[in-house]
Parts: C-alpha cells; structure tokens; sequence
C-alpha cells in the first residue's frame, strides 16, 4: 500500500511539473524575444544600404549561447511571428515595409537565418567544454550564418553584382559583428562561471 501511495505521489508530482516547465518555457521564450525586439531598435541606418546597424545579431547570438537549442529556435520563429502579425518589434525601416512586408524585404534574408542560426549556436556549444573559447566558436559560427544568408538574400533580391552585394550586406557589418561575437561570448561565460560557482556554494 506504501508503495501504490509512493506511485500516486509520484505521478502527482509529474503532473505539476509539466505545466512548470511550460510555464516556465513561455516565460522565457517571451522574454528573449521581447530582448531582441528591445536590441532591433538600437538602429542605426547606413545611407548606402537597406540594411541598418542594429544590436539584433548580438541578441540573437546570446539567445543561441543561453538557452536549449529548441527554446532558442523557438523564441527566434515568436520573435518573427510577432514581427509578421505587424507588431514593432523589427527594425526600424521604410513606412511601406511593416509586418509580413519584412520577411520579404531586402533584410529578409537575415530575419529568416536567426531560428537556425540559434540552432547551430547552442548545439555548438552545448557540445563543447563551454567556457570563452567554445562560446566565441559557437557564436562566430551563427554571425557567418547570418551574413552569408542575408547576402545571398541580398543578391537574390537586387540582382546586383557580387562586389555591390558584399559592400552593401556585408563588409560594412564586419567590425561590429566581431565585437558583438565577443561581447556575447563573454556575458555566457560569465553566466556559465556564476552557475558554477553557485553549485559548488
């Protein structure tokens, strides 16, 4: 009888923990998108291309090294869903492109590559000993992602030459991707290093 009181128990306690753990991935999930919605419009627009410079990649890259592969993609297709459904939470643009008119645009290529970008982020990571070194891996491999997809775009949209596309989707980019890949590495190594001191405490 103690034991069938023990099984009950048991599956009561299973029972919880399901709408917890939903929960508590709801609230995440919006939270990381409302912090890459928040980074979007710390814009600034560059005179020789659509494409302006935004903290979005540095969100997208953090979100990739924090969060389980499949809660980092998730927060990434919320986050373009709310931008599709025509809340604020792209970048700022041209009056015309709102709503579902992003995913279209010249910077679609980039909104598009972010839930994979974040895959390949924290499955990198995850899968590596952690720390600085494996973060600024992890992270420089989701930066490429998103450039190399936002330049394809690119050409596939303005049918530009090679030497245009890159002047315009990418090079102009380059110095402050690198100092996002850094700065994302190290506030994840700094969480990491805050965790484990806490579970030694």
């Amino acid at each position: 009888m103690s034991s069938e009181t023990r099984i009950s128990v048991g599956a009561g306690e299973m029972t919880m923990a399901r709408p917890n753990a939903w929960l508590r991935a709801s609230g995440i999930l919006l939270v990381a998108s409302a912090f890459i919605a928040a980074c979007a419009h710390v814009a600034l627009p560059l005179y020789f291309t659509p494409v302006p410079l935004t903290l979005q990649p540095f969100a997208v890259l953090l979100v990739g090294l924090l969060l389980s592969p499949r809660l980092a993609a998730a927060s990434l297709v919320a986050y373009l869903g709310e931008g599709a459904l025509g809340l604020p939470v792209f970048a700022p643009g041209p009056v015309s492109a709102v709503g579902l008119a992003h995913l279209f645009g010249p910077t679609a290529g980039y909104l598009l590559a972010y839930p994979v970008a974040a895959i390949l982020i924290s499955l990198s990571y995850r899968y590596s000993k952690r720390g600085f070194i494996p973060a600024l891996v992890s992270a420089g491999l989701g930066n490429v992602l998103i450039l190399a997809t936002g330049c394809m775009w690119m050409a596939l949209f303005t049918h530009a030459s090679v030497s245009l596309v890159l002047a315009e989707s990418v090079l102009p980019f380059l110095p402050g991707d690198a100092l996002k890949v850094v700065a994302a590495a190290s506030l994840a190594a700094g969480w990491l290093r805050i965790q484990r001191r806490n579970l030694a405490a």
